[in-house]
């Protein structure tokens, strides 16, 4: 299909669900984000969030519209209130080309690559709020699965063994080009799967884009987002996804593009492992094997984005740099393996 989007027969089919006329509907692109698309649809009496499918390539279950509603739903069952509230789902896609959902508009401030501009976000602030980031993950990982139904969300047995095999899987669906270090780190992977699975629901995605915070007290977070990859499964590899995107001072530059972690006052992975395990089940000495992981989850889903771009399914010049953060965390797994250190 076009890689162009028009918005009349979605603005049609919203009229009813808005109570207003089509005409007084306002659509926008978001900006931000690499995978699925968000757009801001505002009538005369609220503003909403739509959701889409990105052009191309789909990755399995990431793209999946009516699971992501699914989620929000289990997630406000569960007595979860840091997500957006889940408001309409259509899976014809002969109304925007792809299905789609609404979901509550969550107003406050997204910190990407820089911090936004009047806010203030010191070393004291990014103490407190990376410390508020790492308890917002423990609760994610601590919500009751049965009576929510977040149960039903995946199958949490053999989880770990899966996943590996599945990202390994999907690195040489998309592979452009070779890059030994990190198919070495996917063969480590998968001959070191740890014995001991844990349990809980995960975001699989969880950095500090994804946060919605209070421009007027940064350090409290209002909503987590993009909740495409979340499931049942083992929460060390959502933490260890986490990690992989918590950049230090140290890193590689094009490593940090992803995360303001590095800036000063931040947790570093020692201690943001330190305090996590304060709270929740696991232990440091097991996270070599996650944050391997995490930095080749990392690697894959920049290598699909890449490998779209590179078929000209987007123009995004973002897209075109990606294939250097694969080749980064790739040489960073390898590094983590030689030295033992996160």
């Amino acid at each position: 299909m076009s890689n162009t989007l028009t918005f009349d027969l979605l603005k049609e089919y919203l009229a009813t669900p808005l109570n207003c006329p089509s005409e007084q509907i306002q659509i926008n692109q978001l900006p931000g984000g690499y995978s699925n698309l968000s757009f801001l649809v505002e009538s005369p009496a609220q503003k909403l969030i739509l959701r889409r499918p990105p052009f191309g390539e789909k990755i399995a279950k990431a793209h999946d519209m009516g699971r992501e509603f699914a989620i929000l739903q289990g997630l406000k069952k569960a007595g979860y209130t840091k997500s957006p509230t889940p408001i309409l789902f259509c899976e014809d896609e002969s109304i925007f080309g792809a299905p789609f959902f609404l979901m509550e508009f969550v107003e406050g401030a997204i910190i990407r690559n820089k911090v936004p501009q009047g806010m203030l976000l010191g070393q004291q602030e990014f103490d407190k709020l990376s410390r508020s980031a790492v308890d917002c993950l423990v609760e994610l990982h601590q919500l009751e699965l049965v009576q929510s139904g977040l149960i039903q969300l995946g199958k949490p047995e053999g989880f770990t063994q899966r996943q590996v095999t599945g990202w390994v899987e999907r690195y040489f669906r998309a592979k452009t080009k070779e890059i030994p270090d990190l198919e070495n780190a996917a063969t480590w992977l998968q001959e070191n799967i740890p014995s001991t699975e844990y349990t809980a629901f995960i975001h699989n995605d969880f950095k500090y884009d994804n946060l919605v915070l209070d421009p007027a007290n940064p350090c409290s977070i209002r909503s987590v987002l993009d909740w495409e990859m979340a499931t049942i499964g083992n929460p060390l590899m959502d933490l260890g996804t986490t990690l992989a995107y918590w950049a230090e001072e140290n890193d590689p530059e094009i490593l940090k593009l992803f995360n303001l972690s590095h800036l000063p006052g931040n947790l570093t992975r020692e201690e943001l492992m330190d305090y996590y395990f304060t709270k929740a089940a696991g232990s440091k000495e097991e996270m070599i094997f996650y944050y391997v992981f995490g930095l080749v989850k990392v690697a894959v889903i920049a290598q699909q984005i890449f490998k779209r771009y590179s078929l000209g399914h987007s123009t995004d010049a973002r897209f075109g740099q990606l294939i250097h953060v694969v080749e980064a965390a790739g040489k960073k797994a390898i590094e983590t393996l030689q030295t033992n250190q996160l």
